[in-house]
């Protein structure tokens, strides 16, 4: 079997995603800072049929987050898509003439390392597979600068350009990248940002490879 590793798995998007891919026939990977909210959530989707494990992990310590992704790997199968969707710190969002220089390393940390760290642990199961997917989900601010929010902008923007970048290079090699913008609240009974829906439009990416850049609502909505 192949894992679907969500990085930031939490009980909204992250608990609907695992539960598409999981009934697609993948192992999930549930990866967060709280070993009991993922325990939690793994047991739910065991419950539900689902083979699914939690691991501890911090994206802002790169070792911790490679060592998580090298376990679930070692455990349950090498990552074939890989999910990065954890929700920033409220220390990011501050106002843009209120960041200081070191405000914003714990947002390039989260938005930037984090993803590097990450998809450089889980490529080589890839390649080694032929075929792969990373998903990278980011709120409005990744393609609208925000100065209310003014880390996560300027963090989102750097994971952006990352994952385009990667969308590119890794095309010839079988491994799909995309972004999904969500560009305001998750909201469930909202009938394109409910996480379920949210969880079928992550599927389509994965399954249709159709360009990089997806918008799971308008941008003034």
């Amino acid at each position: 079997m192949t894992t679907f590793a969500i990085v930031g798995a939490g009980r909204g998007l992250g608990a609907a995603a695992a539960r598409r891919f999981g009934r697609q026939g993948f192992d999930v990977a549930l990866l967060s800072r709280s070993q009991e909210n993922v325990d939690d959530l793994a047991a739910q989707l065991t419950a539900d049929g689902i083979t699914a494990r939690g691991y501890a992990a911090d994206v802002r310590d790169a070792a911790s987050l490679t060592a998580a992704l090298d376990r679930a790997a070692q455990s349950l199968g090498p990552v074939e898509v890989l999910q990065y969707s954890p929700i920033p710190q409220k220390e990011f969002l501050r106002p843009l003439l209120e960041t200081a220089p070191d405000d914003l390393a714990g947002a390039l940390e989260f938005s930037v390392h984090g993803p590097v760290a990450a998809v450089n642990q889980a490529l080589p199961g890839m390649r080694a597979l032929g075929r792969g997917t990373v998903l990278v989900v980011n709120g409005g601010s990744a393609v609208r600068p925000n100065p209310q929010v003014a880390g996560t902008s300027i963090a989102f923007a750097g994971e952006s350009a990352y994952a385009q970048m990667l969308h590119e290079v890794l095309a010839v090699e079988g491994v799909h990248v995309g972004q999904l913008i969500i560009a305001g609240a998750i909201t469930p009974g909202h009938p394109r940002t409910d996480p379920a829906v949210l969880a079928d439009t992550l599927w389509a990416m994965h399954t249709e490879r159709d360009g990089f850049r997806h918008f799971a609502d308008d941008l003034d909505a």
